[in-house]
């Protein structure tokens, strides 16, 4: 029987190519001399989204759709180092990037009615746990998605030792310096397909066209070296201390934590348990890592849901 939450199934309303940027329109803007790309449609309420790691805006696809169906202003951000935006040299510890997003929104103009809804997968986790935190006035509520917060979170002790390897060998790899630009430029495509393939559990829902925009998108002036420069960023001594420091007050906005069956699962919503004072969420089963895509409309049925309940 089809998984009705698997984007690429039939029978799923989904906004075809040509319908998608008929709503949607690329853009940019400067912040403090770095181009940061963005992708924006819709109207109403602001929604912002942070990718991550080896992804881009793109990785929302599928719940940007719905989001806009259901009435909301999308907006999904190409951080630093990722996507179409610029790739700096250096920059790339997460009190950085956070207080790039905030001016970011502040260039916008998406807080000037208030706090927004902001959701963050994986590295966009990381980044949206900074953020939050740095940030608070900004947002009203936010949803974080299978993530090992640096520093703060402990990973799944149910597995098996292979399927450790599998899920955590990157974090050790891409701080490594210049090796992984050695070993993965000219080859990204069949790098990242890989990659996909290892850690979904829908792989069909990220396809070979899907795999070929990433490639692109990593293959660009800086990528390489910004993707190790955030993982360089977040564990080194001085970053976790940072993270134990943010840790120390609670967010005080309400957060949503979801983990995948094939991710962290529900580490994440217990390590949103220490850090938050108003927490819910838990594991999406029947999906890997890559939940944005592999479960496109529960992950927006979850975002809407919670998004449009009143703050507490």
């Amino acid at each position: 029987m089809p998984n009705p939450d698997h984007p690429r199934h039939v029978g799923q309303e989904f906004l075809t190519r040509s319908d998608f940027w008929g709503v949607f329109q690329h853009a940019n803007v400067q912040i403090n001399g770095v181009n940061l790309h963005y992708v924006e449609g819709g109207e109403g309420a602001p929604v912002l989204l942070i990718p991550g790691w080896p992804q881009s805006w793109y990785a929302w696809r599928y719940v940007m759709a719905d989001l806009v169906k259901a009435g909301r202003r999308v907006i999904a951000i190409d951080p630093r180092g990722m996507g179409d935006s610029d790739a700096p040299l250096d920059g790339y510890d997460l009190t950085t990037v956070a207080a790039e997003i905030h001016a970011f929104v502040r260039a916008l103009g998406l807080i000037d009615k208030g706090p927004i809804d902001v959701a963050g997968h994986d590295v966009g986790a990381w980044i949206g746990y900074a953020y939050a935190s740095d940030w608070a006035e900004d947002i009203r509520r936010i949803a974080l998605m299978d993530a090992l917060v640096p520093g703060l979170s402990s990973p799944r002790t149910d597995l098996p030792p292979e399927e450790i390897a599998l899920r955590s060998w990157h974090f050790a790899f891409n701080r490594l310096n210049d090796l992984p630009e050695i070993l993965i430029a000219g080859r990204e495509e069949v790098f990242l397909t890989w990659l996909f393939r290892a850690k979904a559990m829908n792989a069909s829902a990220i396809a070979a066209e899907d795999i070929a925009l990433y490639a692109r998108q990593l293959s660009g002036p800086g990528m390489l070296r910004a993707a190790g420069s955030y993982y360089r960023a977040a564990f080194s001594t001085q970053a976790l201390a940072v993270n134990r420091k943010r840790a120390e007050t609670k967010l005080e906005m309400p957060v949503l934590a979801l983990g995948a069956e094939r991710g962290v699962g529900d580490m994440m919503l217990k390590t949103f348990q220490g850090l938050a004072t108003h927490v819910e969420g838990g594991t999406i089963n029947g999906a890997g890592h890559y939940l944005p895509e592999e479960a496109g409309p529960r992950i927006a049925r979850e975002l809407l849901s919670f998004f449009e309940t009143k703050s507490v």
